[in-house]
């Protein structure tokens, strides 16, 4: 047995701002430096992809995304140095937190095998 914890961050109640979805594209539009691609790449819809970053950058408060203009110059989309180290923080808190269930996990069974055991005698 495991066990799994996803880690998300709401600013409102039942309204997340970040997770494994947001964190993910934010993710695979750092590698395609494109919005539509990163979409496309995870079965998004580009303007659901558009919401999800519009509702990061607003509760944020920081902006998270360097747009170019299509045209000549081909256009293309990166990660500011602010969403570079949200991102990064992000995986380093939600690897504290994966290491702190996994330990509080392991004395869960161990006390349920205890209890199992008392309740056999």
């Amino acid at each position: 047995m495991d066990i799994r914890v996803k880690v998300s961050i709401s600013k409102k109640p039942d309204i997340p701002i970040m997770g494994p979805g947001p964190l993910r594209l934010l993710e695979k539009i750092k590698e395609h430096s494109s919005i539509n691609q990163a979409a496309k790449s995870m079965g998004l819809s580009y303007v659901k992809a558009l919401n999800m970053l519009n509702r990061l950058e607003e509760n944020l408060e920081h902006k998270i995304l360097i747009r170019k203009r299509g045209g000549n110059d081909r256009g293309g989309t990166e990660l500011t140095p602010f969403a570079e180290k949200y991102i990064n923080e992000y995986r380093r808190l939600e690897d504290k937190i994966n290491n702190f269930s996994k330990c509080e996990f392991r004395i869960f069974l161990n006390e349920i095998g205890k209890l199992d055991e008392k309740n056999q005698e």
